[in-house]
C-alpha cells in the first residue's frame, strides 16, 4: 500500500502541514521534529506523489528543452549546463531532439506541452509569423536560444555577426589573402531558421569588406565539403585561410589537410567557432571563437524559471564572446 503524508503524520503525532514542511525543507518547525519526520519517511519508504503535488502548487517543476541533436559537442555541453542549473533551482528537465526537422520540432513542443512542463527552452528551426501564432496558442513560457525567432520571444545568445566579423579581421591581420568559408547549413537558407549561420556569414563578409579584401571569398555550402576541398590547391602564392562556422567542421578540415600533407598554419590556416571542450586534445590548437555555451544554458534556465515563479523573465543582455588565439592561424 502506498505510504502517504497522512500516515507519516499519524505515526509522528504531528499535523499534515508539519510533515509537508519537513519533507520540503521549509521553515516553521523545529530541527528535532524535522529529523523525526524524515526518519519515519525513510523507514516507511515514502515516495512523493508528484501528480498530486502539481495540482496543489499549480506547477510540475519541470522544463522542456528542444534541441537539434547531441552530435555537436557544444550541444552536449549546453544540455549539461541546463540540467545542472535546473536541478539546482528545484526543476527537472525533459529533453527532446528534432534532427533539424521543422515538423519534428512541432511534435516535440506538443509532447512537452502535453506533459505539462512549466516552460520551454527552444533552439528552433522554424520561423515566420505563423510559427509565432503556433507557439502563442500553448500559453507556456518559452525562451529561445541560438536561432532568433522574433521579438515575441525572450532570447539568450551573443552578437553572432560581430563575433565572426572580429574573427575575420583577426585572420586578415595575419596576412591571409585567399578565404574559404565553410558552412553546410547555408544550403537551408530560406527554407529553415538558420539565424546563427546567416549572421556568422554576414559577419565574415562584412569583415572582408571593411578590410578592403578585393578577391571574392569561396563559400562552401555542400554537406560533402571535404570532397569540395579536394578540388582546391593550397600551394599557391596567396596565403589561404579556411573559416568554418563551427569547430566540428574545422576539425574535419584539419584532418583532411594533415592527410594531404599540408602544414597548418604554414600552408593553410583554419578558424573554428564555438571552442568546444575537446579542442584541448587537438594539435595544433584550433584558433576559434569562444562561445559562452555554459553561461547561455545557465542564464536561459535562470530567466525561464524566474518567469515561471515570479511572472517575469530576467534581463539578459547578449553575452560576451572571445577570440581564442590558437596555433591554426
Amino acid at each position: 500500500m502506498k505510504v502517504t503524508i497522512k500516515d507519516i503524520a499519524q505515526i509522528c503525532g504531528v499535523s499534515l502541514g508539519t510533515v509537508d514542511r519537513a519533507l520540503n525543507n521549509r521553515k516553521g518547525i523545529s530541527e528535532k521534529t524535522r529529523k523525526k519526520v524524515l526518519q519515519v519517511a525513510k523507514e516507511m519508504n515514502y515516495r512523493p506523489d508528484y501528480t498530486a503535488r502539481s495540482l496543489v502548487i499549480g506547477k510540475t517543476l519541470t522544463i522542456g528543452v528542444v534541441l537539434f541533436d547531441l552530435y555537436n559537442r557544444s550541444f552536449a555541453q549546453l544540455l549539461n549546463a541546463i540540467e545542472l542549473k535546473a536541478r539546482e533551482l528545484g526543476y527537472f528537465v525533459y529533453i527532446t531532439l528534432t534532427d533539424k526537422n521543422p515538423e519534428n520540432e512541432r511534435q516535440c513542443i506538443e509532447y512537452l506541452v502535453n506533459r505539462k512542463v512549466d516552460g520551454i527552452i527552444l533552439f528552433s528551426v522554424n520561423k515566420r509569423k505563423s510559427f509565432d501564432a503556433y507557439l502563442k496558442k500553448f500559453h507556456v513560457p518559452i525562451l529561445t536560444i541560438f536561432n532568433y525567432i522574433s521579438d515575441e520571444w525572450e532570447y539568450v545568445g551573443i552578437q553572432e555577426r560581430q563575433a565572426m566579423k572580429d574573427a575575420t579581421k583577426y585572420i586578415i591581420s595575419k596576412n591571409y589573402q585567399r578565404f574559404i568559408y565553410l558552412c553546410p547549413p547555408l544550403a537551408y537558407s530560406g527554407r529553415s531558421n538558420i539565424y546563427t549561420q546567416e549572421e556568422r556569414l554576414a559577419g565574415f563578409l562584412e569583415g572582408l569588406n571593411e578590410a578592403h579584401v578585393s578577391h571574392p571569398p569561396i563559400i562552401i555550402k555542400e554537406s560533402e565539403y571535404i570532397d569540395v576541398l579536394h578540388t582546391y590547391s593550397f600551394n599557391e602564392d596567396r596565403k589561404t585561410a579556411i573559416v568554418c562556422s563551427c569547430d566540428l567542421y574545422a576539425l574535419e578540415v584539419m584532418n583532411f589537410l594533415k592527410e594531404k600533407g599540408y602544414e597548418i598554419p604554414r600552408d593553410v590556416g583554419v578558424m573554428g567557432f564555438d571552442d568546444i571542450d575537446m579542442l584541448k586534445y587537438v594539435t595544433p590548437r584550433l584558433t576559434t571563437v569562444k562561445y559562452p555555451i555554459v553561461e547561455i544554458g545557465c542564464k536561459a534556465v535562470e530567466s525561464l524559471i524566474n518567469k515561471i515563479d515570479s511572472g517575469d523573465f530576467l534581463p539578459t543582455p547578449l553575452l560576451d564572446y572571445e577570440i581564442i588565439k590558437g596555433e591554426s592561424i
